[in-house]
């Protein structure tokens, strides 16, 4: 049978361009290499020895950025997808055993401004105030293709036609707001803004995340704008949310649409290779030997796989490939799962907190702290202060475990890709130890509850999840690497130099997180393509 499209990888994304391929009739094959689809966004046991029926969000572990059209468009809520909104959003923990909040709730942010921050109450809601106008002017980026630098005649007009309507009501103050966001650092914005060091720190727990650079980079601004864009059914700015079964359950929700438009799945199934004809993707041949036909293949794998491991170099230009071995990569994060006997005490942790607004808190180094810690991993060293960001995701979902237990999930910023002396594998303990050490420092109960602990390095995530050197978004999320720039700045519109060869992953504009985004973009391209 030949398909018109197989897509290698079931992660978010890929099920997400099926859905739209077969939602337009055409019959699709999804190909993945693991026995289960959604590639880092799964929902999987920590330790089925230890800890029988204890699972976790393994990877990606909260949402925020899932487009609602995405939702509305597969009517993933009918098949079970439910989502629970985070408030605070974000949850600071102090040395000094003091607890801070982000509220959405205005009244309630100006409570605890009024309580740590007093001085810098007006010019934190000027700030927010600025930075949600901002976040809107991207928003509609994120569901189209980013603006095509190398058009010529009649689209060249088109695409001038569809920057202009974007930001026809844009004014001077925003342009230059924009580029300063764009470009500037976070830690001279936080510094320039506001006096409070935990507010600084509150701030800069939820702007980082997965990204290199230190604070005081260039271009880490930008995710100040990135985290106020729309998520969730309701559209709302800045929105984060559990998901009930885990991230697996977004999956799990992808799949059924999917397979109730048509789509075949077949888990278990690497891909060995992109085969090629004449300068066209023709299909796929397992590693098993089996070879699929196809009249396009879509890869969901991140652009260096793609291009440097299942694509003949014969097939592309070796400046291309020169190029695109030059992506940065080398992931900077890692993360910890835990199954505890017991909830964390967190020190300080306000009484009148309720069971879900116990469910997560960042340890934050200090701005500089931050800054050390990351040119601490450029060096192949692990950072003497952890940055850590803990989920209790069983206190939003009591589904995740049997009474009694209580699943834990760390995402540990900064972290070498290499090190400089041993090997991760050597030192992946170490670094599970250290995550429960500092903890402890702030929740003393908890080294002494752990009944199981799983460590993901970068490596492991490389090794478990087929995202090369183990980044998250495949593809560092820098201003050299976004927008039109993204995978390459001639190959940022979901195609690629081999003729019905396209990609949908978070290598693709608008890059990672679970968003959807880059899949559905992909989707709608290859439509318009082949009419």
């Amino acid at each position: 049978m030949q398909y018109d499209a197989i897509i290698i990888g079931a992660g978010h994304n890929g099920l997400t361009t099926a859905a739209y391929l077969a939602r337009a009739g055409k019959c699709v094959l999804v190909l993945e290499r693991r026995d289960i689809v959604g590639g880092c966004a799964v929902t999987e046991e920590v330790d089925p020895d230890l800890a029988p029926g204890c699972r976790v969000s393994t990877a990606s572990y909260i949402a925020s950025m899932l487009r609602p059209t995405i939702i509305r468009d597969l009517k993933l809520e009918s098949y079970g997808l439910q989502m629970v909104a985070c408030d605070p959003g974000v949850q600071a923990a102090f040395d000094d055993g003091d607890v801070v909040g982000w509220w959405s709730s205005e009244s309630l942010m100006r409570r605890e401004l009024e309580r740590f921050a007093p001085n810098d109450i007006d010019a934190f809601f000027a700030a927010e105030t600025e930075l949600k106008r901002l976040a809107a002017y991207l928003q509609p980026f994120f569901l189209e293709a980013p603006p095509d630098l190398h058009a010529g005649g009649v689209k060249k007009l088109a695409e001038m036609w569809r920057l202009y309507r974007r930001f026809r009501g844009i004014g001077g103050d925003d342009v230059s707001g924009l580029t300063k966001f764009l470009t500037g650092s976070l830690g001279e914005f936080l510094d320039q803004r506001f006096e409070s060091d935990k507010l600084k720190r509150l701030i800069l727990s939820n702007s980082l995340y997965g990204k290199h650079g230190g604070p005081y980079q260039p271009g880490t601004a930008m995710g100040l704008l990135f985290h106020l864009l729309s998520g969730g059914d309701a559209e709302q700015q800045a929105w984060q949310g559990h998901v009930i079964g885990g991230m697996g359950a977004i999956s799990q929700a992808l799949r059924s649409a999917c397979e109730d438009l048509g789509v075949e799945i077949r888990t278990g199934s690497p891909v060995a290779r992109i085969n090629v004809q004449s300068g066209r993707a023709c299909g796929v041949t397992l590693e098993s030997g089996d070879s699929l036909d196809a009249k396009l293949v879509v890869s969901n794998a991140d652009p260096k796989r793609t291009f440097l491991k299942l694509v003949d170099a014969a097939e592309l230009k070796s400046s291309f490939r020169q190029d695109i071995a030059n992506i940065r990569m080398d992931g900077p994060a890692g993360k910890v799962n835990f199954v505890l006997s017991e909830e964390p005490r967190v020190n300080g942790m306000p009484a009148d907190r309720t069971k879900l607004q116990r469910s997560l808190f960042t340890l934050i180094p200090t701005l500089q702290e931050a800054e050390d810690n990351y040119n601490a991993s450029q060096r192949g060293e692990l950072p003497e202060r952890l940055w850590v960001d803990c989920v209790l995701a069983s206190n939003a979902d009591d589904t995740l475990a049997p009474e009694g237990r209580h699943m834990l999930t760390c995402f540990v910023q900064y972290l070498p890709w290499q090190l400089r002396e041993g090997s991760w594998d050597g030192q992946r303990e170490t670094l599970g130890d250290r995550v429960t050490e500092l903890i402890g420092q702030f929740a003393p109960n908890v080294p002494g509850a752990v009944i199981a602990r799983r460590v993901f390095s970068p490596p492991d995530l490389e090794r478990r999840f087929g995202i090369t050197e183990g980044n998250i978004f495949h593809g560092d999320i820098s201003l050299q690497q976004m927008f039109f720039m993204r995978p390459l700045p001639k190959w940022a519109h979901y195609r690629t130099p081999i003729d019905g060869l396209y990609l949908c992953g978070a290598g693709t504009h608008p890059g990672g997180g679970v968003t959807g985004a880059p899949g559905y973009n992909a989707a709608h391209t290859i439509l318009r393509s082949i009419g």
